[in-house]
């Protein structure tokens, strides 16, 4: 419908025009097609492809998705398992160290036992020995009872014998006993028992003198205390260091008491080497007082 009109209106030397117009259009109308036909291939080309991206991203989401689903799967029987192993072994430790405790526990009670026995062994022990001392007290009370007893019966008997002897005009100034003995650090020690009763029956005043001689000089001991009381019988004590570089050969004694003078001459052999000697002075116990044997 669109042509005749067109051809109606159009005058006859203006025909090439019209079929220009006619021809343009006909070529628009066919490019038009064209043009939609190729917009419609690119629109479908276009959503194909976008059909495409939509569908690889989707498929790359899911891959993400699945790839973190795994992730924490793993993840979880990772850490499932980690932990496991550590409180395993932490329970293992916990066991052994309760096993431990246990047996130490057990080791200590029996530690406590051994000791209990021992400490009631001790104290059964100490009740003994406490028994036997007060036993050993009881016979020493009564043997020094009996020694008490004893002196007093001597020195009843002593002064019975004295009074005899003073009336008989007394006992002369005499030495009962004599000894030197070597000590530690070239040391010596002296002991001498002298005798003397007066007629009177009354102390007197003694006075003794120590010397060592040589074949040239003499060294005379200093005596501690330098005078006695006698009477009856009085032992003289003491010790003394030898002088460096001398070598008596005698010892002389030299007694002075009421009137009366005693001196006596004794071999350097009294100074003879002695068995289990010790070793310092600080060692040695007191002087010995015990009567000396002729």
């Amino acid at each position: 419908m669109r042509f005749k009109s067109v051809l109606r209106f159009c005058s006859p030397p203006a025909r090439p025009s019209c079929q220009t117009s006619v021809s343009y259009e006909l070529e628009r109308s066919l490019q038009g097609a064209l043009l939609d036909s190729d917009s419609q291939h690119h629109a479908v080309k276009h959503y194909s492809i976008t059909h495409s991206q939509q569908g690889a991203s989707t498929m790359v989401l899911a891959l993400f998705v699945i790839a973190i689903l795994v992730t924490a799967v793993v993840a979880l029987l990772f850490g499932h398992k980690l932990g496991y192993q550590r409180g395993y072994y932490s329970m293992q430790n916990e066991t052994q160290q309760a096993v431990i405790n246990s047996k130490e526990s057990l080791q200590e009670l029996k530690d406590l036992r051994v000791s209990h026995k021992i400490a009631i062994n001790e104290v059964a022990t100490s009740k003994q020995e406490l028994e036997i001392s007060l036993a050993s007290l009881k016979e020493l009370r009564e043997n020094q009872q009996a020694i008490m007893v004893e002196n007093k019966q001597v020195a009843q008997l002593n002064e019975l014998y004295a009074e005899i002897v003073s009336d008989k005009g007394g006992m002369p100034l005499q030495i009962l006993g004599a000894k030197i003995e070597p000590l530690p650090e070239n040391a010596f020690e002296y002991g001498f028992d002298v005798g003397m009763l007066a007629s009177d029956g009354k102390a007197k005043r003694l006075n003794p003198t120590l010397t060592l001689l040589d074949d040239d000089d003499f060294v005379e001991v200093p005596l501690d205390p330098v005078s006695y009381t006698i009477e009856g019988i009085t032992r003289i004590r003491g010790r003394f260091t030898m002088p460096a570089g001398f070598k008596p050969l005698q010892v002389k004694l030299n007694l002075k008491a009421a009137g009366q003078e005693v001196e006596q001459l004794y071999d350097w052999k009294l100074g003879a080497k002695v068995d289990n000697m010790p070793l310092s002075l600080l060692d040695l116990p007191e002087v010995d007082e015990s009567p000396i044997e002729p």
